[in-house]
């Protein structure tokens, strides 16, 4: 099989951009041959903010490029991990023009929130769901990049969704968890064409042992991650309970800070991945306070890989993908106190958090391998194949 793997990827690097390297370098080692298209929004160019508008909403140069693409290498299936900004779902009409299947990855919620995450202020928000119009996301900035942009976003919705474009131009939509899925549905996607896929973890962390017995947090330093509440909860545990925070972001700077404030805070910013795994190797626990609904957050991924459990919010997929008690614990969300409770419970109870590490170690190994990820990866890829060859695809 043949596929042809469509992404764009974010000026600042983030999960996706993670989920299109691993796959483009991993599935060729499952007997797929794997051809690329890409962007990149780190070239995007203030002065062109016009002709990026335009290409948001419909990409010429990038329909041209993956048709003639298509021409030249025939693959069975078009897979689009992100198209925005500057692909632009134009691409899926070139697929089809070519009469080959679309598969579509489903991350996050951009098709549905102008802000891709469905929060505002640092809070869940639902307020643009079920609009034709994404009003509100304008008026609010949702998008970083300003009104402008947020209008352009808006503007591509609104075009899409009058041509019918993610209705009928995709055969398939992949979506990491149960939560997500229900999401999209409600808002109108097509039920059958949802498929589960849950996100899979590259490279196994390996069990570690905690020796370290700290807590650890990693992700991008931004608001809706819950470094507020994170440290909100350190101000209360203090030396007793180390912390370490891996990332980088926005709010390296308040992360700093509690560095030097807070005894038992460490804050070692971007590291290497191999010094990552030496991290959550060593780690008591993981702490996941986003405070949004999440996708299916990599951090909890990789921190079963190590045997690690996971202290996370109660909100959206979070809810789902951590059971409370067996491979980790949920807290309140936005609550730092109860956070800081949990994590008192956790420190305290060391041979029920011995069985939670191994039974996130179990976690990992049924549902978060690469080759698990694959595997159900290569079924949609043929399943979407299959139905445009027999003339009834979805």
């Amino acid at each position: 099989m043949k596929v042809l793997i469509v992404h764009n990827y974010y000026s600042r690097r983030g999960g996706e951009d993670e989920c299109f390297d691993a796959e483009t370098r991993l599935l060729p080692s499952k007997g797929i041959d794997v051809v690329v298209h890409t962007q990149n929004s780190s070239s995007i160019a203030p002065s062109r903010r016009v002709s990026l508008a335009l290409r948001t909403i419909w990409s010429r140069e990038d329909y041209s490029a993956v048709r003639l693409l298509i021409r030249k290498e025939r693959p069975d299936v078009m897979h689009v991990e992100n198209f925005f900004p500057m692909i632009s779902p134009a691409v899926y009409y070139a697929s089809q023009a070519e009469g080959v299947p679309v598969v579509q990855s489903l991350h996050n919620y951009r098709l549905l929130c102008l802000s891709a995450e469905l929060v505002r202020d640092g809070r869940v928000c639902e307020e643009c769901l079920n609009r034709s119009v994404p009003l509100a996301g304008v008026i609010h900035n949702c998008y970083f990049r300003g009104r402008a942009a947020s209008a352009t976003l808006a503007g591509m919705l609104l075009t899409h969704r009058a041509r019918r474009t993610f209705a009928e131009k995709v055969d398939y939509f992949t979506v990491p968890t149960d939560f997500a899925r229900r999401k999209f549905i409600d808002s109108g996607f097509p039920e059958e064409k949802m498929l589960l896929r849950p996100t899979f973890v590259a490279s196994d962390m390996g069990m570690g042992d905690g020796d370290g017995g700290y807590a650890l947090f990693v992700g991008r330093l931004v608001p809706e991650k819950g470094l507020g509440v994170l440290l909100h909860a350190w101000d209360r545990l203090g030396k007793a309970f180390p912390l370490r925070i891996v990332g980088a972001g926005p709010l390296e700077e308040q992360a700093r800070e509690a560095a030097q404030r807070i005894p038992g805070v460490e804050f070692p910013g971007r590291v290497s991945r191999e010094q990552l795994r030496d991290y959550y190797r060593r780690a008591k626990v993981a702490i996941v306070p986003s405070t949004w609904y999440e996708g299916s957050p990599a951090v909890i991924g990789e921190a079963f890989s190590a045997g690690v459990p996971v202290i996370a919010s109660d909100l959206g997929s979070m809810g789902g993908l951590i059971r409370h008690g067996r491979t980790g614990l949920h807290f309140r969300p936005g609550d730092g106190d109860d956070l800081a409770e949990k994590v008192r419970w956790a420190f305290g109870h060391p041979e029920e958090l011995e069985e939670m590490r191994r039974a996130a170690r179990r976690e990992y190994e049924g549902a978060y391998t690469a080759e698990a990820g694959l595997r159900r990866q290569i079924e949609i890829y043929e399943m979407a194949a299959r139905g445009r060859r027999l003339g009834n695809g979805i």
